[in-house]
């Protein structure tokens, strides 16, 4: 894996193949290895995939991790690498900076595939039960550090529960390794303070409605939704998938079955194989 030095810290990454510059942008609190079961699958083109600053085994820089610090070392990764005509693949937090990105450089966006992120500001009730009581639980301040600094919880729930068969031992170890301190968990516990809920944080919200906008009026894009069933941690269901089917241009979706939030690691292949079957479909690489 790659490393290279970005504004004060550094970026490691994936980087195989040639080609088309296929980009896979992780959420929380994972790192690119959720994609080692997803990338030998998708064929052609150079496949890279960041560990986002804080996360993984890039570094972790003094910050707060808001939404808009992770941009700003996603973008200088993006210029150092000079990456240009991108297809981005998103998940999770790793969907968002995609739409974000693209939406602040659309001459250097080809397509889009997403699937489980944040396509739109979210109010309480769009939650499950047990998901709106996590997130008050994590934003409580006290409980939330006790849970994710202190417990590490939050990584474990992930690969454990956030999924329909709990990830191998020795992936999680590799998931819990770059938090091995309660100092080294504080990007996973800003990630997951800023789902945006009832407006907040506002600065958040904000680029999610530019982005929005965008990918309403962006029909040269080409997107592709993956979806899935059969867990109450998914975050697109029905409503979801129909909101986006109705806002977003040149948007496909496609069912992939049964998953849990954290879908490649469930279904790594068939996420793959949607992806590959798309961008041949479209020449997109």
């Amino acid at each position: 894996m790659p490393e290279i030095d970005i504004l004060d810290s550094t970026i490691h990454y994936e980087d195989t193949g040639s080609g088309t510059p296929i980009v896979f942008l992780h959420g929380n609190p994972a790192s690119s290895h959720v994609w080692r079961n997803v990338l030998p699958y998708v064929g052609g083109g150079r496949l890279l995939a960041p560990d986002l600053i804080g996360m993984g085994r890039s570094g972790k820089p003094d910050l707060d991790y808001t939404f808009a610090d992770h941009a700003r070392y996603l973008d200088a990764w993006f210029d150092a690498l000079d990456l240009g005509d991108v297809i981005l693949v998103g998940h999770d937090w790793g969907g968002a900076l995609a739409f974000d990105w693209a939406t602040r450089h659309p001459e250097r966006v080809r397509g889009l595939a997403f699937f489980e992120t944040i396509v739109k500001p979210m109010a309480w009730e769009d939650l499950s039960p047990q998901a709106a009581d996590r997130s008050r639980l994590i934003r409580t301040p006290g409980r939330g550090e006790e849970m994710v600094l202190e417990q590490n919880l939050f990584v474990r729930q992930a690969f454990t529960g956030g999924v329909l068969t709990p990830v191998a031992d020795e992936d999680l170890q590799t998931y819990l390794a770059p938090y091995p301190t309660p100092e080294s968990r504080k990007p996973v516990l800003a990630w997951a303070r800023q789902l945006p809920l009832g407006g907040d944080p506002a600065e958040l919200v904000a680029r999610i409605e530019a982005y929005d906008a965008w990918l309403a009026a962006s029909p040269d894009v080409p997107k592709l939704l993956l979806t899935f069933e059969g867990s109450p941690t998914l975050l697109i269901g029905p409503e979801l998938e129909a909101w986006c089917a109705a806002a977003f241009a040149a948007l496909e979706v496609a069912h992939l079955g049964p998953a849990g939030h954290h879908a490649a690691e469930d279904r790594p292949k068939e996420i793959a194989t949607e992806i590959s079957g798309w961008l041949d479909r479209l020449e997109l690489r």
